[in-house]
């Protein structure tokens, strides 16, 4: 077996058994910035390419925070909320553009609370994942080739699976503006009857 075989397989079966920590595992205390860092590299390390990668700085949380993907901390303090919405967003980044991911959030707040949403994608990602990792050690036993095949194979899909997701989430947003809209449109009428009247 290759070295680079065994250093895929590694990472697989440490991937494999990978499970965001759900809502209620989440620290209830409130946590200031270092500590958001510390714990959130800790939690997503193995989504790393290499070791030397940061998944997040201080300064990509304050532009989620400016780009109002992340609500403002309170008091320089980030709750369970914002580290749900911050593995999310550091999962979903190399999928979907930020401005995605928080139309995306917004509009699942809207209908269920953080916590089911959250949990929700925590099954969802760790479905994924194993369903990822039989592909790849299935590849890996036949040799490069197939692993490399495998990659080629993945790529196709996560750039389909990506289009279909910008598709709908623009179909979406798209409809949300029509309907607002139209909502716009049928109050003018009754506000202009009531002055006139």
């Amino acid at each position: 077996m290759s070295e680079a075989t065994e250093r895929v397989l590694s990472w697989s079966k440490k991937i494999e058994n990978f499970c965001s920590a759900k809502w209620d595992r989440l620290p209830e205390i409130y946590l200031y910035m270092d500590q958001v860092l510390t714990y959130m590299n800790g939690q997503l390390c193995l989504f790393k390419r290499n070791e030397s990668d940061a998944l997040l700085t201080s300064s990509m949380i304050n532009n989620y925070v400016k780009a109002g993907v992340l609500p403002r901390p309170a008091q320089k303090k980030y709750s369970r909320g914002h580290l749900a919405i911050l593995t999310v967003v550091c999962l979903l980044k190399q999928v979907l553009s930020i401005q995605d991911i928080s139309a995306l959030v917004r509009t699942l707040l809207k209908n269920a609370p953080a916590s089911e949403i959250y949990d929700r994608f925590c099954e969802a990602q760790t479905g994924a994942l194993k369903e990822v990792c039989a592909r790849v050690r299935s590849a890996a036993s036949k040799g490069e080739a197939e692993m490399t095949r495998l990659a080629i194979e993945l790529s196709v899909e996560a750039n389909a699976r990506r289009t279909a997701a910008e598709r709908i989430l623009s179909a979406l947003e798209a409809a949300d503006r029509r309907r607002g809209r139209r909502a716009v449109e049928a109050g003018r009428p009754a506000a202009v009857k009531r002055r006139t009247s």
